[in-house]
């Protein structure tokens, strides 16, 4: 028995065929990094590849549509059903996985200020990584600077949130995050984020519990060893939304 071997001349074997999903997960998984839900991936993704996996998710969810014995063909409703689910996954409610985080434009704290600054009521829009299913609310964020924060846009903090949690999260998992995030970002001597959520996982479904909300917070720097300055920030908070 005779063991071919391979040419070292001859060109490799083309992938075309592979889905580019595998693909992806390849480069990742070569890179020794993460994919999970609330992770980017966006360094991963090649020029043109969002597209091709915008293909894919669609004759995906249409298979998760025929195995639900939903007549896509004859039903006008649901005809393209598959279609915009994959594009809403993908560019809309969970665009924060595949797309570089968005530029944030810092400028030198040239007035040396270092008095309390607060930011919100953001809203946040994501969904739980457990069913999918919406998590609507609201974040407020509070800063104190020193001579060498990095002072950024109040526009940029909303782009921020939109990033982190335009993916499955959890939200006490999004809330470090996002407060890792700005922290990074704007070198503060102290970050507090406060986030406040409605899950559609407890009002749609399971206990359908129309009322609860989920209320967490992140205090670091100043406001973690300060009480007097992390009761400022809680007291200048303006009511929550539905209170």
């Amino acid at each position: 028995m005779f063991t071919e071997l391979s040419d070292p001349n001859k060109a490799p074997a083309s992938d075309e065929g592979t889905p580019v999903s595998v693909k992806i997960r390849e480069r990742i998984v070569a890179a020794q990094q993460r994919f999970h839900a609330n992770d980017n991936i966006s360094g991963f993704i090649e020029p043109g590849e969002l597209e091709q996996l915008l293909d894919e998710v669609e004759s995906k969810m249409q298979g998760v549509l025929d195995s639900m014995v939903i007549n896509t063909k004859d039903d006008h409703n649901t005809r393209n059903t598959a279609r915009r689910v994959a594009k809403m996954y993908l560019t809309e409610v969970f665009k924060g996985r595949y797309v570089p985080q968005p530029e944030v434009t810092a400028f030198p704290n040239a007035e040396h200020l270092n008095e309390l600054m607060i930011v919100g009521p953001i809203t946040v829009r994501s969904a739980c990584s457990h069913h999918l299913c919406p998590v609507i609310g609201k974040v407020w964020i509070g800063v104190l600077p020193n001579k060498n924060t990095n002072v950024i846009g109040l526009s940029k903090y909303a782009r921020l949130v939109d990033w982190v949690l335009g993916r499955p999260q959890i939200q006490e998992e999004a809330i470090v995050q996002l407060a890792d995030l700005i922290m990074k970002k704007t070198q503060p001597d102290g970050l507090a984020v406060v986030l406040e959520a409605s899950h559609f996982c407890m009002s749609w479904r399971g206990v359908r519990e129309m009322d609860s909300k989920m209320l967490n917070s992140v205090m670091r720097g100043e406001f973690l060893t300060n009480p007097n300055l992390r009761r400022e920030f809680l007291s200048l908070i303006p009511q929550r939304a539905g209170n």
